[in-house]
């Protein structure tokens, strides 16, 4: 089990600490550019991490878990301060925040600097990271992911595995998973028995609240209890969910979205997924399983879709529907053996060199893309959209052009403008996504309940 200790030649360590800078944004125009970008991360490094909560999404959680969610939210906080935001009693704050220490899930850590110089300056408050470890994994049709993070949010290791080319069996992931994590375990010098939650990202139609994979392109079986599996092998809580959800999650947490109530990530990779967030809190839907953006029909009896119907968006608009459609139209195939990536780039560089057949490929996706994002602002009204993934490195998708004909399909006298914003983000943003999970459950599980 985990207790074993081997190395794998096939897999790829980093052991950086990652660093998430804000990539760029716009609001009226997109700000698209040559060629290829580098592949940035785009969730920034600084002090505190998770939702940044409004009173509203804070009104259902006891006073206990929201002076925790205030420190970690602000990093460091004198407990006056608490008081006053939230509203309470000096003395509430006082006796809660020792008992949280007791615990040892918080910690004084000196003082910090007051704007007058009257009175002796406050004691902050802060997280003690080494008081409990997650994983966040994410499991891919290309490469999987993982990373290892400390109760402060700060990544200590992280680890990479290339996935086998065909549809997998649970036992096959779980294996994989479990390499992942004896790396990272390895690394960090830390024994598999502190690990305290794992957190789990795959594309599909994933029920979070039961851990069961319904469907999804790397199984070959249909409704397995993944996540049972995995806790039961691990010995440990093991939350699974939807890759786009994961991906919202990382923002929720780590990046732009924690201040915003209400905001929609698109993810456009090897397929098409969306996270929805509102009062600061992810959409799941009655049944768990979140917002299938990729699988809404543009087209009667269309283009045939990787979950087998016709007419998806994502087999308009994913990586493999693009390489697809060049394979009929210029002879490249579309083998799953290729490097997709490597004949994106090949379609790319042919389009800017103003290959007519190419460019209709792109701007066809373009305009699906468009009347994706005009349906979302019509059914959601966010604050916010981010685009992100892999496809997103090239401008034929964030190009001006785009955005016109987004707003072409809109109602002609919105108020409000929605924001877009671009991101490019790298693979080990989906995996500390995960974190997320495990960190929420133990919130919820260890911090408030003492479990």
């Amino acid at each position: 089990m985990l207790n074993d200790d081997f190395l794998l030649p096939n897999i790829t360590v980093l052991v950086n600490l990652l660093s998430i800078p804000s990539m760029y944004s716009s609001k009226g125009e997109f700000m698209a550019r040559e060629g290829f970008s580098e592949n940035n991360e785009s969730i920034p490094t600084g002090i505190g991490y998770g939702p940044i909560l409004r009173p509203s999404a804070r009104e259902a959680y006891s006073l206990r878990q929201q002076i925790f969610e205030q420190v970690r939210a602000s990093g460091q906080i004198a407990r006056s301060t608490i008081a006053r935001t939230l509203n309470v009693s000096p003395g509430s704050v006082t006796a809660l925040t020792a008992d949280l220490i007791l615990d040892g899930f918080l910690r004084e850590v000196g003082s910090i600097t007051r704007e007058t110089v009257r009175g002796r300056p406050p004691v902050a408050l802060e997280l003690v990271p080494e008081a409990l470890h997650v994983i966040g994994v994410k499991l891919s049709d290309e490469r999987h992911t993982a990373v290892l993070t400390d109760f402060g949010g700060s990544v200590l290791a992280s680890a990479s595995l290339e996935a086998a080319p065909d549809k997998a069996t649970a036992n096959a992931l779980l294996s994989a998973t479990e390499i992942l994590i004896k790396q990272l375990c390895n690394i960090a010098q830390i024994l598999p028995n502190s690990i305290s939650a794992i957190g789990v990202g795959i594309s599909g139609i994933v029920d979070c609240k039961t851990g069961i994979v319904a469907w999804s392109p790397l199984l070959r079986d249909l409704d397995i209890p993944l996540g049972k599996l995995l806790a039961t092998h691990f010995g440990t809580p093991v939350l699974i969910d939807n890759d786009a959800n994961v991906l919202t999650l990382a923002e929720l947490w780590f990046g732009a979205g924690r201040a915003l109530s209400n905001f929609v990530v698109v993810t456009i990779e090897n397929g098409v997924g969306m996270g929805f967030v509102i009062d600061n809190q992810l959409f799941r839907g009655a049944h768990g399983m979140g917002l299938e953006l990729g699988h809404t029909k543009v087209q009667l009896d269309g283009a045939l879709c990787r979950c087998g119907q016709r007419g998806c968006l994502e087999a308009y608009l994913a990586d493999y529907a693009l390489a697809r459609e060049a394979s009929t139209l210029l002879g490249i195939s579309p083998d799953k053996a290729q490097n997709l990536p490597e004949v994106l780039k090949q379609l790319y560089e042919k389009a800017a060199a103003g290959a007519p057949v190419v460019r209709t490929i792109f701007q066809r996706a373009r305009r699906y893309l468009a009347v994706a994002l005009s349906n979302i602002i019509h059914l959601f009204d966010p604050e916010l959209i981010i685009l992100s993934g892999q496809l997103m490195r090239y401008d034929f998708l964030n190009a001006k052009e785009m955005q016109l004909e987004m707003q072409a399909f809109a109602l002609h006298h919105s108020r409000h403008e929605t924001r877009i914003e671009i991101q490019s983000w790298g693979d080990m943003v989906w995996a500390r996504g995960a974190t997320a999970l495990a960190l929420n459950e133990l919130t919820k599980t260890v911090v408030v309940e003492g479990r």
